[in-house]
C-alpha cells in the first residue's frame, strides 16, 4: 500500500473546503487507513448477492467504517480492509471518496496495487491533472439544466410518496444472457427501435417496472438520471490514466403513466436520446453550470440514477492468488440501481436495487421474464 501511494499521493491527503466554497485536497500525507479482520467462515460461506441484499448487517463487517467521523473533512479519503478467512481466502473491502474518483478510475489504482503487490511495473501511470475539466472562464452553459436544481427548489414533482415510513429493502436481480436477449426483443419488437444495447435495454425495463412498482399517478413526473463516462467524449479525449471523476449526468425525463401504458422502445428511446446528448458540448456546459448554480443535491421524490459497473475490469484485481472470486458493492446511494457483472464471461448482469417492502414485492413479480 505505501509503494502505490507514491504514484497516487493525492489519497493520502485530506479534502479542505476552500473560501470559494470548493473542496480541495490537501497533500497532508496523513496516510490511508488499513485495517485488518479475520472471519471464523469459509470464503465459500459467503455470497455477495445475499450479503447485499442483507448489507446493513453483513457486509458492513467486510467494509470498515471509522466511528464517530460523519464529517468527511475529519475522513481518510481512502480506507481498506483485508478479512481472511478461516480456509486462506480473503476480501477487499475499498472505501474511496467520490470527491477523489469515479469507479473507473477507483478500478485502475486497484489495477496498480496488485501490480504492486506482483512486483510489476505499473501498466499505466496516473495523470493528476485535473484542470483539464475546470470549467470555461467565463462560463458558457448551452443545455438546458433545470432539472439538476436542488430538490428543496425543483417543482418537477409534488406528489406525496406513498411508501414512507416502510422499511426499505435491497434486493439483487440476475438477468442470464437468455433474459438480456428478450429485453432487447421485447424493445425492438414494434419495429420503433432498429437497434439496442443490453444497457439500455435493461435500463428502461427498470425504469417503468420501478414507476409501477412505487404506484406512481399517471401525470406525476419521473428523473432518470445516467452516470456517463465521458473520456472518449473529449476533444482531446482525456488521457489515459486520467485520475478523477471523468463522469457527466444525464437526465430523461418522463411521465410514469406514458413510460407505463407505452411499450418498452418508448422508454428505451428516450434512454438512447439521453445518452446520445452526451457531447463535448454538452460536458463543457455541464461543467460550467455546476460551476455557476454550486447544485449540490438533485434528489426528487420520484428520481432514480443508474450506474453500470460491467465494464470495469475486475479480473486486473489479482494481487497474486489469481482473479476475484466474487464482486460486489456496499453502501449504495439511496434511489439508485447499480448493474454489475455476472460470472467471468461477463455475459450477465446481477442489478442491486433497493425499494420500499410493498414496492419491492411488486418489482419482484415485474423482473419474471
Amino acid at each position: 500500500m505505501a509503494n502505490i501511494l507514491v504514484h497516487y499521493y493525492p489519497l493520502a491527503g485530506r479534502l479542505r473546503l476552500g473560501s470559494d466554497g470548493k473542496y480541495n485536497v490537501e497533500c497532508t500525507n496523513e496516510g490511508v487507513l488499513f485495517v485488518e479482520a479475520r472471519a471464523n467462515c469459509n470464503m465459500d460461506q459467503v455470497d455477495v448477492q445475499v450479503i447485499t441484499e442483507d448489507h446493513s448487517e453483513t457486509i458492513g463487517k467486510l467494509l470498515y467504517r471509522s466511528p464517530g467521523t460523519e464529517n468527511i473533512l475529519e475522513m481518510p479519503l481512502m480506507t481498506a480492509q483485508v478479512t481472511r478467512f478461516k480456509c486462506g481466502g480473503f476480501a477487499l473491502g475499498l472505501s474511496i471518496s467520490h470527491c477523489m474518483v469515479d469507479g473507473i478510475s477507483a478500478m485502475e489504482f486497484i489495477k496498480s496495487w496488485a501490480e504492486t503487490a506482483r512486483g510489476m511495473p505499473l501498466t499505466t501511470k496516473p495523470v493528476l491533472d485535473r484542470s483539464i475539466l475546470r470549467s470555461r472562464q467565463p462560463p458558457k452553459i448551452d443545455f438546458p439544466f433545470g432539472q439538476y436544481a436542488p430538490a428543496e427548489t425543483n417543482n418537477l414533482s409534488n406528489i406525496t410518496d406513498p411508501f414512507q415510513g416502510e422499511q426499505i429493502l435491497t434486493k439483487c436481480f440476475l438477468f442470464d444472457s437468455n433474459k438480456l436477449a428478450i429485453l432487447k426483443n421485447m424493445a425492438m419488437e414494434d419495429g420503433t427501435v432498429k437497434s439496442c444495447s443490453n444497457f439500455t435495454a435493461l435500463t428502461a425495463f427498470v425504469w417503468r417496472a420501478r414507476c409501477k412498482a412505487l404506484q406512481m399517478n399517471p401525470d406525476q413526473t419521473t428523473q432518470l438520471l445516467l452516470i456517463v463516462n465521458v473520456r472518449s467524449k473529449l476533444n482531446p479525449p482525456l488521457p489515459k490514466g486520467y485520475f478523477g471523476n471523468g463522469i457527466a449526468i444525464c437526465s430523461c425525463l418522463g411521465r410514469a403513466g406514458e413510460l407505463i401504458k407505452n411499450p418498452l422502445s418508448f422508454a428505451v428511446e428516450e434512454v438512447q436520446n439521453g445518452i446520445k446528448m452526451v457531447n463535448e458540448e454538452f460536458v463543457r456546459s455541464w461543467i460550467d453550470y455546476f460551476e455557476v448554480k454550486r447544485a449540490k443535491d438533485f434528489r426528487l421524490p420520484s428520481h432514480f440514477i443508474v450506474t453500470s459497473w460491467t465494464r470495469l475490469p475486475i479480473e486486473c484485481a489479482d494481487f497474486g492468488w489469481g482473479e476475484p472470486a466474487q464482486f460486489g458493492g456496499a453502501n449504495l446511494p439511496k434511489d439508485s440501481g447499480v448493474f454489475l457483472p455476472d460470472g467471468k464471461e461477463k455475459k450477465g448482469i446481477n442489478l442491486i436495487l433497493d425499494l420500499p417492502v410493498t414496492a419491492m414485492s411488486i418489482f419482484q413479480e415485474l423482473m419474471l421474464l
